[in-house]
């Protein structure tokens, strides 16, 4: 069953177990909870003296049986830290923390109590209370399509399966809740894709998947195959895919939300379903994990879901390109020129550069097609933006100083870390090559791979075009579980990026 999450005004009489939120200012709320449960609350704090109710702080008990608790057996307290101090982001981690909690201790269902009234400076008791409650489904994803399920009843794991949100204010909170909730489930989609296995997740199913799933919601869907890529003189996708006998493919998604001619805003995903490093072959050690270079593309289908879902006022075209790297006798080679759509010519140093080929022609399609506002493209591009910013930030190049403004502050309002990184005459001249128009690697090797990578990349922006590139190699995957967060597939943004156009471009 899949999670619930309501917003009510009182408790369900079967619910057993309470959340009561606590800031460390040695004093509890004034929700709407029983008296009787209130005191003893109280008491237990008093008691439990080393409890400070730091953000996601629980202290777990157990209720006597005494009249007046309306039923509840159970109290968690959850700490929120400092109520000057309170934002929604801090009101997402401890969300998460507590469906931690939760899923751990057996329990299946609680009622979160949220007091009305103002709870800290910046933060309404409604948008506390939806804060919390997109913490909490954000942390309680689960990828579980590959286990088996326990024939025996007994031995099934308890599931948690309802968190009611019990404030006065339900139906101001619920509408608050709602348009977190759509980049919630975008970023549901997203995970889903990235930690879908490879021998699932190829080129065409990854095209029918969008189609099924974006097309009922009123998103429009194009999809290129290899035949049409191949006519529109589309060579650096092609010459990826072609070592694999699942051809190549490119998907255009359009959310009119506008419903007039105004030009949209541009997404570019990279789409890499697999990446052996083809030719230039990588090592087998942790090649499981290049199931993960799609998360790109994932990020923008994610994205154009929570647009559809919240029916955004925008106009907004998504294109990904999805290819598998592969070796073997029709694998494209190191030392192979091959023309691009926007009829540049690329010298392959290196097969295992192959994101950026993938983006090249997904780049010059939806500028010549759209003539967008802007161009925002994410790729799990270089393992250097890993040397250089670990799994904390997303390395983001950008040839434009306000839209970088306004994707620094959609990070800020997120919690999803971008960091500017260069663009420089120097690492344009490191791509151009010697025999062909531009070539796939710096002249230099790995050094400044990150920023080679992105030169280019822009060379196949058009001028005066605003464009943006953001390596997610180190965020769209990680191995530790965080806040809310479980470990592999993030969905890393597609928060940002919905909160990108609902912020700044939805007038």
């Amino acid at each position: 069953m899949s999670l619930q999450i309501l917003f009510s005004t009182s408790k369900s009489n079967e619910i057993r177990t309470a959340v009561i939120p606590f800031f460390n200012k040695g004093e509890l709320g004034k929700g709407d909870w029983p008296v009787a449960l209130g005191e003893f609350v109280r008491y237990a704090l008093k008691v439990n003296s080393k409890y400070k109710g730091g953000v996601g702080e629980i202290l777990d008990l157990v209720l006597p049986d005494a009249p007046g608790m309306d039923g509840i057996e159970r109290v968690i307290v959850l700490g929120l830290g400092k109520a000057d101090e309170l934002t929604a982001l801090k009101a997402e981690q401890a969300g998460g923390k507590l469906a931690v909690h939760v899923g751990a201790s057996g329990v299946s269902s609680a009622a979160l109590y949220v007091e009305e009234g103002a709870v800290s400076p910046s933060l309404k008791s409604e948008e506390l209370a939806a804060a919390l409650a997109n913490g909490f489904k954000l942390r309680s994803y689960k990828f579980e399509r590959y286990k088996s399920k326990p024939e025996d009843e007994d031995a099934k794991p308890s599931v948690f399966e309802d968190l009611q949100i019990i404030y006065a204010g339900a139906d101001s909170a619920r509408d608050v809740y709602a348009v977190l909730d759509s980049a919630t489930e975008g970023a549901y989609t997203a995970r889903d894709l990235v930690n879908t296995a490879p021998n699932e997740l190829y080129p065409e199913s990854y095209a029918q998947f969008i189609k099924d799933e974006l097309k009922p919601l009123g998103v429009e869907v194009e999809v290129l195959d290899e035949k049409k890529m191949l006519k529109l003189g589309m060579g650096a996708i092609m010459a990826v895919g072609q070592g694999s006998e699942k051809p190549p493919r490119m998907v255009i998604m359009r959310w009119n939300g506008k419903k007039n001619d105004e030009a949209p805003l541009a997404f570019v995903g990279k789409g890499v379903t697999f990446d052996t490093g083809g030719i230039s072959l990588k090592p087998g050690a942790g090649m499981g994990d290049m199931k993960m270079d799609m998360g790109g593309s994932a990020a923008v289908v994610g994205l154009m879901k929570s647009l559809a879902l919240r029916k955004a006022n925008a106009n907004v075209v998504g294109v990904v390109g999805l290819a598998e790297n592969m070796p073997s006798s029709r694998a494209y080679r190191p030392g192979d020129v091959i023309t691009s759509y926007s009829g540049k010519t690329i010298e392959v140093l290196n097969t295992d550069a192959e994101g950026r080929l993938v983006l090249a022609d997904c780049l010059t399609y939806v500028q010549r097609t759209y003539k967008p506002k802007f161009v925002i493209n994410l790729a799990t591009l270089t393992g250097a933006i890993l040397v250089a910013l670990g799994h904390e930030y997303c390395g983001t190049f950008a040839n434009d100083d306000s839209l970088w403004a306004q994707m620094d502050n959609a990070s800020t309002r997120t919690g999803e870390k971008v960091w500017r990184m260069p663009l420089d005459e120097a690492w344009t001249k490191m791509v151009k090559s010697d025999v062909a128009d531009i070539q796939n690697i710096g002249k230099e090797g790995r050094n400044a791979g990150s920023c080679t990578a992105a030169a280019f990349l822009q060379h196949f922006i058009e001028e005066d075009v605003k464009w943006a590139h953001m390596d997610i190699a180190g965020t769209a995957w990680r191995k530790s579980d965080q806040a809310t967060i479980p470990k592999f597939g993030t969905g890393y943004g597609v928060r940002l990026l919905n909160e990108l156009v609902s912020y700044y471009y939805e007038g």
